[in-house]
């Protein structure tokens, strides 16, 4: 009797698993050889003996993660790494995104990582790659979920804005640091900004592309400003900041604890 194939990837309680490689694609737990494929961090964990991913999400690892045994690879160049031959292909989903072809003897599988196949004009685009098997990434698989057009998007979000201005209000909309601050900016692109407007856009920016202690003092600025007509909303914002300055510190803390302790600079 033929003993059946062995799988080009499996899943065990480490995460992904190439056998033929012996390598992970995001894996949950410390591991000798891990394949990232963006620098999120449900996705870019600490502790890995060594790190792989695009040259364009590594800066945001290291400083993530701190000082880590890294290398960087180009999007399309072909590495082989035991019996499995690997690339990374644009996801789309923030600069430096991919997904993760794996091919042995023949057989081809993908693992996407976060993925957007919208071009937002700021990540590399979503490159669809011929495979025999497929694992996506499903967060808002459900079909409940159904979202607007992103010029749409940014069209209601540019009018709230415009509307709290026109007011007098400061205007605070919650966002990923990574990657989502720069495509509100890239939205706003053709959008007429006030030299004030123009401070807090640079705020996002700072959010998006700076070290995150970089960011924590310019945010802490604008805490100690605003904690005294707004501190309902500023708490929020504050929770996050304390929580993203503890994921730099502590990077190998779990993200509840990091996110306990985050509740804790508050104090």
């Amino acid at each position: 009797m033929r003993m059946a194939k062995q799988p080009v990837l499996t899943f065990n309680e480490n995460g992904i698993y190439c056998p033929a490689g012996d390598f992970y694609i995001d894996p949950w737990r410390p591991v000798d050889r891990a394949l990232i494929t963006h620098g999120h961090s449900d996705h870019a964990r600490w502790g890995m003996n060594r790190y792989l991913a695009t040259d364009i999400a590594l800066p945001v690892m290291r400083h993530r993660l701190g000082d880590i045994t890294a290398d960087g690879i180009a999007y399309g160049e072909v590495r082989q790494i035991g019996g499995a031959q690997v690339s990374f292909h644009p996801a789309g989903h923030v600069p430096g995104s991919a997904q993760i072809r794996v091919e042995v003897d023949g057989e081809v599988w993908v693992a996407s990582g976060d993925y957007k196949v919208v071009d937002d004009g700021l990540s590399d685009p979503f490159e669809p790659v011929r495979c025999h098997h497929f694992i996506t990434e499903s967060t808002f698989g459900l079909p409940v979920f159904r979202w607007a057009e992103q010029a749409a998007v940014a069209a209601e979000i540019n009018a709230w804005w415009a509307g709290c201005a026109a007011q007098g209000k400061t205007a605070f909309l919650g966002t990923y640091a990574l990657g989502f601050a720069g495509v509100y900016h890239f939205a706003l692109i053709g959008q007429e900004l006030t030299p004030e407007a123009a401070d807090k856009t640079t705020l996002l920016l700072n959010l998006a592309y700076n070290p995150d202690w970089v960011s924590a003092f310019v945010i802490a600025g604008v805490l100690a400003a605003g904690v005294s007509t707004i501190a309902g909303l500023m708490i929020g914002v504050a929770t996050v900041v304390g929580h993203d300055i503890v994921g730099v510190l502590r990077p190998h803390l779990t993200e509840a604890k990091q996110l306990r302790y985050g509740y804790l600079a508050l104090a």
